[in-house]
């Protein structure tokens, strides 16, 4: 089995949350052979989260994974504290998640619930925390989501600081979103020592303790991040496999869409995976909602491998110091693809949805490299390769038009992005490309700010995203510790603001 390594420069140790696992951030082949794969590792789950997934016009999803066994069921109804429906009861095992499904729900319309459980056998019920959902908004409605970038939580002390996630979440879930969506490189895979399912399985399980704050009652939507690892290159035909692991620990815990009537998306199954669930497109409002994956979908290595150093115009070919690879900027941004089959689904999805608004949500442009509309013009996404020769007919045979084209000739509102951990609006072809900040980064930094060309803005927070028949407004929240803050800067604040208004 093929590893990667990412090497940060430092050796780090990571606190997860509640269960408080520990992970060395360095990995190689060389230190890791196949044996120290097959270590006992179990995943631990020490506190009761509640995940919701798959929000539609009729139902909803709701994970729950607690430490110990115990029955329980979902209460519900559309009057605040007040609940006569209920989802028949589960017997749930410790350390495993469970789903139910609340169905049969009215479109356009706020539900409360909670949860009841108890040990096996008990007489009595507990009764958990009042929490909330959307269903699907009709066109001509108004409503608010949040967006977030590359949480890191293996970077403490670097963009990582638990107290700063907090406050964001807490900030986010007081906004009343009707859903929440994360950009990705918030389980970070290749940062681990030691490989197995499990230890694969607990990073995903210790940001449940994290997203759940806000996902208890807004539904989280996922896009695979580089650090994930979920991707195509690792696969090799067997299910023991970092890439296998990652894609099973998403779906496992965390109800993410497929293909359903209510959603689109990827309908090919990976073996040993089932369906990626790494591209989906779904209707809220005036609003069409599109996520697209690179990284399940190209066959070559996207992002940071062994001794990756990020190419650039003025160095293009550059040696990997350990693994003796040669890299160009070209050869890597044409092996990057969103493949044949998303590519078409994407064009469908554009060219044949009328909504007023249309957002595209991925990690980055291409997923490598820095920056926004300074990489659009190249290879798939704008056509061209790094020395400004267009190439896409002979890269692409088959495509009508390079993506971001295509995005201008669909009506794209505004394409949303991480991996740069800054704030940075951009504008190119009357295209919104929004770089999306870390929600846990107290430093108050801005990296890599001569790759974008628009407004950029340092710190840490999230998007508060508002749409109405009229605009979309965007506010860039920004959140701060105590400790930072002061009389003129205070957590929630608003520290950027702009409105788009429908494409013709």
């Amino acid at each position: 089995m093929k590893l990667t390594r990412i090497n940060y420069g430092m050796a780090g140790i990571a606190i997860f949350g509640a269960s408080m696992l520990a992970v060395v951030v360095t990995l190689s082949q060389a230190q890791q052979p196949p044996e120290s794969m097959k270590a006992d590792t179990k995943a631990v789950v020490t506190t009761l989260t509640q995940v919701l997934g798959r929000p539609t016009d009729h139902s909803i999803t709701l994970s729950v994974l607690a430490p110990d066994d115990m029955d329980a069921y979902i209460e519900y109804g559309v009057k605040a504290g007040s609940y006569p429906s209920k989802v028949a009861a589960k017997t749930t095992k410790g350390g495993v998640p469970v789903e139910f499904v609340v169905d049969k729900l009215k479109p356009n319309t706020h539900y409360s619930y909670r949860l009841r459980y108890r040990k096996p056998g008990a007489a009595a019920y507990t009764a958990g925390e009042a929490n909330s959902f959307q269903t699907q908004r009709p066109a001509g409605s108004s409503f608010v989501f949040g967006v977030e970038g590359d949480s890191h939580p293996e970077r403490v002390n670097r963009m990582y600081d638990a107290a700063m996630f907090d406050r964001t979440l807490a900030q986010v879930r007081g906004e009343k979103p009707d859903f929440y969506i994360a950009l990705g490189d918030d389980f970070s895979v290749d940062t681990l020592t030691t490989l197995t399912p499990e230890v694969v399985n607990q990073l995903y399980i210790n940001q449940r303790a994290f997203f759940g704050k806000v996902a208890s009652s807004a539904p989280l939507f996922l896009v695979n991040g580089n650090h994930e690892q979920a991707a195509k290159y690792l696969l090799d035909g067997t299910p023991n496999n970092v890439a296998v692991w990652a894609g099973k620990a998403r779906n496992l815990y965390y109800p993410q869409p497929e293909p359903d009537g209510f959603y689109t998306g990827d309908t090919e199954p990976v073996q040993f995976v089932g369906l990626r669930r790494d591209y989906y497109a779904w209707t809220w409002g005036d609003a069409l909602f599109v996520t697209i994956d690179p990284y399940w979908q190209s066959p070559t290595q996207v992002g940071t491998e062994v001794g990756f150093e990020r190419p650039d115009k003025d160095k293009s070919n550059r040696k990997g110091a350990k693994n003796g690879y040669t890299y160009t900027l070209e050869s890597i941004g044409w092996g990057s693809t969103l493949g044949d089959a998303q590519y078409k689904w994407l064009k469908k999805t554009l060219e044949e949805s009328h909504a007023k608004y249309k957002f595209i949500f991925t990690h980055h442009v291409m997923g490598i490299d820095r920056g926004g509309i300074k990489l659009a013009d190249l290879y798939e996404w704008g056509g061209k390769n790094h020395k400004g020769e267009w190439e896409f007919d002979k890269m692409r045979p088959g495509w009508e038009l390079p993506i971001h084209q295509l995005m201008v000739k669909t009506g794209v509102t505004i394409f949303f992005q991480g991996h740069d951990h800054l704030f940075a609006h951009e504008v190119k072809d009357g295209i919104v490309y929004q770089e999306t900040p870390n929600p846990a980064d107290p430093s108050n930094s801005t990296p890599f700010p001569d790759a974008y060309a628009g407004d950029i803005l340092p710190g840490g927070g999230h998007l508060r995203v508002s749409v109405t028949p009229d605009n979309v407004k965007v506010d860039y929240i920004r959140s701060y510790l105590p400790k930072d803050e002061t009389p003129a800067h205070k957590q929630g604040e608003v520290a950027y603001s702009y409105a788009v208004k429908p494409r013709k």
